[in-house]
């Protein structure tokens, strides 16, 4: 297995984060995307896994081909209700995404140090079986630009496109990422607010290689896909975002009800 450079590995057996963000960066892309292979732990990606299908039916969102669920709640007119993540969302994914510098020199400094609460409030999960996958979006302005991915169970190519001058969308995507299982994806700034993302509606993600996935060079597991393409499985994402606007009514009426 090809490990990043210059990772110090984290005290939890089989996690490894880089030193800083820098020594993570996507180096084929504009200078927003980070990926780090082996951000959480086999067991601690079971253990989530199991606290996602063990929630309560409510938390399930039905749509036509995939299901999704939101914590702590849904935006309403672009605004969260103010509520803490579920501890199992909180770690050890948040702790870790605060914990690496962004520079070496600059050890203060976390991906969220210039969002409005200096931390992620809001998880999106996303399940994508086998054949589906998501038209090209991009993901508006309820959200400070930084998106911090999690992928589980398997991997799954996400592709970036361009708009053209006219306007329309480029059908051919820009780049392609591969996120493995156990993996983090943060794209911001420029690659949030210029370009869409998506993900094909297919059984396999094909032509991989150094020459077409963005990220080749830091895979965890490059010899999965050596043979150029990747039979999918259902893949569970976990989308880490500060919503700009919270409100505060949520803790009011919990005063209000314990009176």
């Amino acid at each position: 297995m090809d490990a990043p450079s210059n990772s110090e590995p984290a005290s939890t057996p089989g996690v490894c984060l880089p030193a800083s963000l820098e020594q993570a960066r996507v180096q084929s892309l504009p200078s927003s995307a980070f990926y780090i292979p082996d951000f959480i732990s086999e067991e601690e990606q079971r253990v989530i896994l199991d606290k996602i299908a063990n929630a309560p039916k409510p938390r399930w969102k039905q749509l036509t081909h995939r299901r999704l669920q939101t914590w702590p709640s849904d935006l309403v007119k672009n605004a969260l209700i103010d509520a803490p993540l579920p501890q199992w969302l909180e770690e050890p994914v948040v702790s870790r995404l605060l914990s690496m510098p962004l520079l070496p020199t600059k050890r203060g400094a976390n991906i969220f140090s210039a969002s409005p609460h200096h931390r992620p409030n809001h998880v999106l999960i996303n399940e994508y079986p086998p054949g589906v996958g998501i038209m090209p979006h991009k993901d508006g302005a309820a959200y400070h630009p930084v998106v911090c991915t999690v992928s589980l169970g398997a991997s799954l190519c996400l592709n970036l496109f361009k708009t053209k001058e006219d306007g329309t969308l480029d059908s051919n995507p820009a780049w392609r990422i591969l996120q493995e299982p156990r993996s983090l994806l943060i794209t911001a700034a420029d690659l949030y607010t210029d370009y869409l993302h998506g993900i094909a509606d297919t059984e396999k993600d094909e032509d991989l290689s150094p020459d077409t996935i963005a990220n080749w060079d830091l895979l965890r597991s490059k010899e999965d896909f050596e043979s150029g393409s990747y039979q999918r499985q259902t893949r569970t994402s976990l989308t880490y975002r500060d919503v700009l606007k919270v409100s505060k009514l949520g803790s009011k009426l919990g005063m209000f009800m314990k009176r």
